[in-house]
């Protein structure tokens, strides 16, 4: 166990994220002495089994002494101390282990929303480089994707009304089985097989109301996810199709995406069905193209059931189909992850996205993890490099990341497309500039109000509660968008 005794509460967070990220796998405790500041200095002590890590952030003339006797209450002020106190945690822990992080000392899940923010502001790619080299420590290659991926962000977003329009998560929290690392609100499929009409009954209705509330906005993208809404049969799947159709204008409509992830969740008469109801983009999720990984990790399908689902995309119409696959699985070296990015060339997909492990408290795998780290748990820069040449020499062009804590080897997950293939809710999620609109069991409104500011509005994560309480979770919308005057 680590503990870190630090001068000020205020910082923990920042401080036990970071050193997390140098020992994802040890556990780290903090303890504060209360806010105090002895004249230019602070304090910090982090306990690394026999070894004490003392950090006095007044070093003569430094940046940290200068910074301290300047500090005031201003949020200005206030977030250059965090980004001090942190670049100074951040070397002194690099020189300790001798190694540093990708990332430098960045630990929120969202990066590239720093260049995003310079680059409304005019600031040149170089500009915002040298800036997160500097203020963060990331290092050239991190610091390149971010710009690179914020870059075509923005060319992707310029015609997205932000303030006018919306987009519309519909969750479905079923699939075939639960996958070792997942932390989603999902069950299997056939533990509510006798409920998914009461659950349809209820999302529908919240689908209604929604609608009803934002008749007066522009609906920009449509995501269906979970879970996995191609566990529904193609009745119910029409059912639910229709009932968004009826409640919503797709006037303005620029993407609708069905996450159909599980090969296994796949029928001709499913694709048929999405089809009809001009579905332009799916998932058909590999995950590994290694048959004893997906075993172990509970995917219960093989991987030439994967090739076939992606066939039968292919051959039912589909022109958009994204594939995602997981780096750093229990077991899996370099040369595994190599043959899953041959069998994905082979398969020609429209956009692939990596994503590193993370083992989150909710999912199967952390709370067995001392188990499968016997096995090992292994990301690197190389595999990471891999995954990157593979895709652009596939010409699928990466176009969001966004990060996890613990997450293997402290990465990140990128989405890689063709040119004209990239995933708009993906990045609209990301950047929190336009309100989604949230149905279904643990689904997570979130409403962008004036001054970019972001509230969440949840619903239950059990599907039974849902059902039950759908008129409760109705109301929490309405009363939040009266209060804000929203729809």
């Amino acid at each position: 166990m680590i503990e870190i005794k630090l001068w000020d509460e205020s910082f923990s967070y920042d401080v036990h994220s970071l050193v997390k990220a140098f020992y994802p796998q040890e556990e780290v405790k903090v303890f504060s002495r209360g806010a105090f500041i002895r004249g230019a200095w602070m304090e910090l002590e982090i306990l690394l089994e026999e070894d004490v890590l003392s950090l006095e952030l007044r070093a003569k003339g430094s940046q940290a002494g200068r910074q301290a006797t300047r500090l005031d209450e201003s949020q200005r002020e206030r977030k250059e101390l965090k980004n001090v106190l942190k670049r100074s945690v951040y070397q002194a822990l690099e020189r300790y282990k001798g190694e540093g992080l990708p990332w430098g000392t960045l630990t929120g899940i969202r990066p590239t929303k720093i260049p995003m923010t310079f680059l409304e502001q005019g600031w040149r790619n170089v500009e915002i480089a040298a800036y997160m080299r500097d203020t963060y420590l990331c290092s050239k290659e991190k610091t390149a994707l971010a710009v690179s991926i914020a870059n075509r962000e923005r060319e992707i977003l310029k015609d997205i009304d932000y303030e006018q329009g919306y987009s519309l998560y519909v969750g479905i929290p079923f699939c075939p089985s639960i996958c070792l690392y997942c932390s989603f609100s999902s069950s299997p499929i056939a533990q509510w097989k006798n409920r998914v009409e009461e659950y349809l009954d209820a999302l529908c209705k919240e689908l209604a109301f929604l609608g009803k509330a934002y008749a007066g906005k522009k609906l920009n993208t449509i995501y269906m996810g979970g879970g996995t809404p191609t566990t529904l049969e193609p009745d119910q799947l029409d059912r639910l199709m229709t009932a968004v159709e009826e409640h919503f204008s797709y006037r303005d409509l620029k993407e609708l995406t069905v996450e159909a992830g599980r090969p296994d969740s796949l029928t001709p008469e499913k694709l048929k069905t999405l089809l009809k109801h001009g579905v332009q983009r799916i998932s058909v999720n590999p995950q590994t193209m290694k048959q004893k990984t997906l075993d172990l990790i509970g995917r219960r399908h093989t991987v030439a059931e994967t090739r076939e689902a992606f066939f039968m995309a292919r051959e039912a119409g589909f022109t958009n189909i994204n594939m995602d696959l997981i780096v750093g699985l229990p077991g899996e070296e370099k040369e595994d992850v190599e043959e899953t990015l041959k069998a994905l060339r082979e398969l020609s997909p429209d956009s692939i996205t990596v994503h590193s492990l993370a083992i989150k408290r909710a999912a199967r795998l952390a709370l067995f993890k001392d188990q499968y780290e016997e096995i090992g748990l292994k990301n690197s820069e190389e595999i990471m490099d891999l995954t990157y040449q593979s895709c652009v020499e596939q010409e699928l062009y990466p176009y969001y990341l966004y990060r996890q804590k613990n997450m293997a080897g402290n990465f990140e997950n990128v989405g890689y497309a063709k040119l004209d293939k990239a995933g708009i809710y993906n990045i609209l999620i990301m950047e929190e500039k336009q309100t989604i609109l949230a149905a279904g069991a643990g689904a997570i409104s979130k409403f962008v109000l004036p001054g970019e500011r972001l509230e969440r509005v949840e619903n239950v994560k059990n599907v039974e509660q849902y059902i039950n309480r759908i008129d409760e979770m109705i109301e929490r919308k309405r009363t939040f968008m009266e209060r804000h005057q929203l729809g």
